[in-house]
């Protein structure tokens, strides 16, 4: 007997500018393609997009903006905190009551951060859940990513990104009050990657809880290899250097995406490439105010706001370089495999389920610069360039296609429809 055509309602804080928020509307235009109602409801709308609502028009924006000012309001009391995101979700601007009342046969719940959906608002949704977990915040206190503290195993407290040292802090507090409204919650959990299910599993929240694998979707007829020497004319680059790229959403500001390791490998290199003319690009952002070390060769392109130069800028690099401390999963990393460009990075979380060591990358030794530098050197100046481009390709389209993953998806649906009849 034929399966019905299902709809689902996907809840994000926004459609385009973050990580997670273009792999919720990557799936949500990939469940499209196979046939699945999908619609986005969001906080911050980019896209003109029919299927995409943030609740109605300017008044909904204005008061989508006061309640993310609002629910960051607690964070005050924590004069010592981190630059890094940091979520309380005690208030939330989309009406728990309003997605109940929708169609939808499953809530698909992907990064709510920003004021956009209260912790309490989820045992209110009406409907079967699945919940794509997109960085360590649905089971930790607060943060997004826990800095190696791993205190979400017990009930967090004394939390390092708020500066605290307090074991009754904020980050208690919103560890309590996930631990009562989700219990007993009939939700499915995804990670991208299998470190994030792993941690997830560990977390004495979601402790018991099983946790499905399915990586972010990615348009492999997007991102795919073009010649490097048209890339390099579209984007003014030098044909005749090599070139290491870098970047993301604000790679620079946020500590977690390690630039500040990046730059300590670029001195290495300095020092050590002498036969070799080459460049460190930077997209995602402006240049920084502060000065940056002379002997370093960097430029920086700032925000491309369409793919295809993001496409177009992965193939004019030799090789992607990703030197974060944590990463969910690392669609970066996914997009430059895809459009045959290697990927350098550390040999730690989620980003190893995308780069495979000496196969289409190089894994370094975390944290090591002098290994990262040592990656980056053997991708430059091996014989097996071409052997690597083909491989990165081959990964990309055979592990992160839209429609493998959008099938991996509705499959999970019809699972979990199943289950609750």
């Amino acid at each position: 007997m034929p399966r019905r055509t299902l709809s689902v309602l996907h809840l994000s804080t926004g459609d385009y500018d973050g990580g997670a928020f273009r792999a919720a509307f990557r799936l949500h235009e990939a469940l499209q393609d196979i046939g699945i109602g999908s619609r986005m409801r969001v906080q911050r709308k980019s896209r003109d997009d029919h299927s995409i609502s943030n609740g109605g028009g300017r008044l909904a924006s204005l008061r989508n903006g006061c309640t993310a000012l609002l629910d960051r309001l607690p964070l005050t009391l924590y004069r010592s905190r981190s630059a890094a995101p940091y979520g309380v979700q005690w208030i939330g601007s989309c009406s728990a009551s309003a997605v109940a009342r929708t169609d939808a046969d499953i809530i698909h719940l992907h990064w709510l951060g920003g004021g956009f959906l209260s912790i309490g608002a989820l045992k209110e949704l009406g409907r079967p859940l699945v919940w794509t977990m997109h960085d360590m915040w649905p089971f930790t206190g607060g943060c997004h990513y826990d800095q190696g503290c791993g205190r979400y195993a017990d009930s967090c407290g004394a939390c390092p990104v708020l500066g605290s040292r307090t074991s009754f802090d904020l980050s208690r507090w919103v560890w309590s009050r996930k631990h009562h409204s989700w219990r007993g919650l009939p939700m499915a959990l995804v990670a991208p990657s299998a470190w994030l299910a792993g941690c997830a599993r560990s977390s004495s929240l979601f402790r018991g809880w099983p946790v499905r694998i399915i990586g972010n979707p990615l348009d492999t007829a997007v991102f795919r290899p073009i010649e490097k020497a048209c890339a390099r004319a579209c984007l003014g680059i030098d044909q005749d250097r090599r070139v290491i790229l870098f970047g993301g959403v604000n790679p620079v500001s946020f500590s977690n995406k390690g630039f500040g390791i990046l730059l300590e490998s670029m001195k290495i290199a300095r020092r050590s490439w002498t036969d070799m003319d080459y460049e460190l690009i930077v997209f995602g952002c402006s240049e920084p105010e502060e000065a940056l070390p002379e002997e370093i060769n960097i430029r920086f392109i700032g925000y491309l706001n369409d793919e295809i130069s993001l496409a177009i800028l992965y193939n004019a690099a030799d090789v992607m370089v990703v030197p974060s401390f944590q990463e969910s999963f690392c669609q970066t990393a996914a997009e430059s495999l895809a459009c045959g460009t290697p990927v350098v990075a550390f040999d730690s979380t989620g980003v190893r389920d995308v780069v495979d060591h000496k196969i289409n990358g190089y894994l370094a030794r975390p944290y090591e610069v002098e290994d990262l530098t040592h990656g980056m050197r053997w991708v430059l100046s091996g014989g097996a360039q071409n052997e690597l481009s083909r491989h990165a390709r081959q990964k990309a389209v055979e592990h992160f296609s839209r429609h493998k993953i959008a099938k991996e998806y509705a499959e999970l649906y019809h699972e979990v429809l199943d289950h609750g009849q």
